[in-house]
């Protein structure tokens, strides 16, 4: 009963408008899309000009039918469409698995075979200090390499006092290895406290990841995250934000914290599914809507990779702030220079040439240390 409603239901919403489109009469240019000149359109009896009401979407009108309704039309257009082929048993099933994926985003994926998937290679680990005591620390893939760089930065830290440290999981993609993942985690969440819990569907045991060690940094923390702050990652950013009070800065997650299976379909395909999600320290559940941020940045993700990629040869502070207007000061009246004049000629002197590309600018990154420098002069009155 329930497959053959969620039959329905997915066959309503993805062939009902490809069906209509195939039975429809084409329209003269003079025609709206009632059919309908638009002089008498706006003419009809009763109906003031300005005031038809617009169709709500087809996904809208689908989730208003109830069972019976889903069944009659099912039947209805069984019955009575021009081209009974095109509605067939197997065309309903196809249309009911299409409309799951595009329904179900984040928890059901059709994939090719196996052995034609390509393997991404690992996001490298980075860390580096920037103004002085404010450490920044990219975790990239989270596997054990990058946990073992981890460690060290961390030491490295606590000899230098760092009292802040900005963790960035822009990079940090979905891994399969839940147990790993977690350790990355342990090194900043309080001892004895949930990371996160896998929860199964009814009837199987859930998964509780704890921290059975001391963190390895007690400061100020702000996690970046956007879009490609996907899995397990998402589940740290959680975690910090609750633990430890971080600040989540940038964009949405992927609303992908879910642990997920493969499933070969007799035709070599692969059909992933959504097994169990994460759940949130708080109970939340992470999947599929992600992590929020506290503080909102925009930025372009091809300015983002472009920077992640830059910065093992350059670093990251030189793309934390946006090139200044020249000034005048001191050095330049002892030099006999006005810089403000000489960047006027410049400008003028480019003038009908193309733009120059401007560096790129990390925005995110920057908000943290605004937070940071305003937290740190906030302690200090």
């Amino acid at each position: 009963m329930i497959f053959r409603f969620l039959q329905a239901t997915f066959a309503i919403c993805l062939a009902g408008g490809n069906l209509a489109a195939q039975s429809a009469p084409p329209r003269s240019p003079a025609q709206g899309s009632s059919g309908t000149p638009p002089q008498a359109a706006a003419k009809l009896p009763g109906v003031p000009a300005g005031s038809l009401s617009v169709t709500p979407p087809t996904e809208e009108l689908v989730n208003s039918l109830g069972p019976a309704d889903l069944q009659a039309a099912i039947t209805l257009l069984k019955n009575n469409f021009a081209d009974l082929d095109a509605i067939t048993d197997t065309e309903l099933n196809r249309a009911m698995v299409e409309g799951l994926l595009v329904r179900l985003p984040r928890g059901a994926m059709l994939l090719a075979a196996k052995e034609n998937t390509p393997v991404a290679a690992p996001n490298a680990f980075y860390s580096e200090l920037i103004a002085g005591q404010v450490a920044y620390v990219r975790l990239g893939s989270l596997n054990s390499a990058n946990l073992q760089a981890l460690d060290k930065s961390l030491s490295g830290f606590a000899v230098k006092k760092v009292n802040a440290l900005i963790l960035d999981l822009r990079a940090s993609e979905a891994t399969g290895d839940l147990a790993q993942a977690a350790e990355f985690a342990k090194r900043f969440c309080p001892r004895g406290k949930t990371i996160f819990n896998l929860r199964k569907p009814a009837g199987r045991q859930d998964r509780v990841f704890n921290s059975d060690r001391d963190p390895a940094f007690r400061g100020v923390i702000m996690v970046l995250a956007d879009g490609d702050t996907a899995g397990t990652a998402e589940a740290i950013a959680a975690a910090l934000r609750f633990h430890n009070k971080a600040l989540v800065i940038g964009q949405p997650t992927a609303g992908r914290a879910a642990d997920y299976s493969d499933f070969p379909l007799p035709n070599g395909k692969i059909l992933r599914v959504a097994v169990a999600e994460m759940i949130a320290p708080d109970g939340r559940s992470l999947f599929p809507e992600g992590v929020k941020p506290d503080l909102p940045v925009e930025m372009s993700t091809v300015d983002k990779r472009q920077i992640f990629q830059l910065s093992g040869e350059k670093g990251m502070a030189q793309f934390v702030y946006e090139t200044g207007r020249p000034h005048m000061n001191e050095a330049a009246l002892l030099a006999g220079t006005n810089p403000e004049v000489e960047a006027a000629e410049a400008a003028q002197q480019r003038r009908g040439r193309a733009p120059e590309k401007q560096p790129p600018h990390d925005p995110v990154l920057q908000r943290a240390l605004d937070v940071i420098t305003s937290l740190e002069v906030y302690q200090k009155r």
